[in-house]
């Protein structure tokens, strides 16, 4: 294994640890907080692109420090238990607990707009799996669909092979954080984790959900939040899928267990 990414509020900055606990819901702290804007809905850089500046850094009993530019940073401990508010993930009613004042008048003056921050408190019944994909019992915290994204340096190689190609060659190539994974796997052939059913991460064995359908945040350029037009438009061309553009694998953890960089990863279906 490559690299490992968790990313503590949906749609910030994460961090690139050397170790990560899988829970069944996903890596321990990962997409626990998202922002949500005044009717509930979940707030991504689909909207707001400008959250690709915007940190998050995990901090012991997980609470977090906020920091983007111009902002002094801010420490937000997990809410005590309080009464939730809905929230709105793509059109999935979810039950979270709102964080502080401070931290909603934080990221509304950072965005411009009027938000909130809120946290997952029980990621082991707030948020079912989609169960056309799922197995009985498998949740997920704020993240799109599924515990975990996988995607391979070969694959991202690939297609960064076809943007150079292609009609946008100025913008690639590309980096692995506009896809916003997980688990980033060296050495396999491009594309192969499209035949995967079961894979281990050294001691963790995970399901293959599904594949990973693409949206507009792959062109969000995560160090300035400039909006391009790559990769959508050499995935449309080359990795379309019914109605989907595909990179990457969902996953859902089998079994317990803390994956390392340097973990082997083995193909088992």
């Amino acid at each position: 294994m490559q690299s490992i990414h968790v990313h503590p509020v949906k749609a910030f900055r994460g961090f690139a640890p050397r170790e990560a606990v899988v829970e069944p819901w996903g890596l321990a702290g990962d997409r626990r907080w998202t922002l949500i804007d005044d009717g509930g809905k979940v707030v991504t850089q689909r909207e707001q692109p400008r959250l690709a500046l915007a940190a998050a850094e995990l901090l012991p009993g997980g609470g977090i420090r906020l920091s983007a530019p111009g902002r002094t940073p801010l420490t937000v401990r997990v809410p005590e238990p309080a009464e939730t508010v809905p929230t709105s993930v793509f059109g999935t009613k979810v039950e979270a607990v709102p964080a502080t004042a401070a931290a909603h008048a934080w990221c509304s003056a950072f965005l411009q707009a009027d938000v909130r921050l809120v946290h997952m408190d029980d990621p082991a019944t707030r948020r079912p799996v989609d169960p056309a994909y799922a197995l009985p019992g498998e949740t997920v915290g704020f993240a799109d669909g599924y515990p975990l994204l996988i995607a391979a340096a070969a694959s991202l190689d690939a297609l960064n092979r076809l943007i150079a190609e292609g009609t946008h060659a100025h913008e690639g190539p590309l980096p692995m954080n506009r896809f916003r994974p997980n688990v980033v796997v060296s050495g396999t052939a491009a594309w192969a984790e499209d035949h995967w059913s079961r894979v281990s991460v050294g001691e963790v064995v995970f399901r293959v959900a599904k594949a990973s359908g693409r949206c507009v945040v792959t062109t969000v350029d995560q160090d300035t939040a400039a909006r391009g037009r790559e990769p959508l438009f050499t995935l449309a061309r080359h990795r379309k899928v019914g109605t989907r553009l595909i990179f990457g694998q969902n996953l859902v953890p089998l079994t317990p267990g803390t994956i390392r960089i340097g973990d082997p990863v083995r193909v088992l279906e």
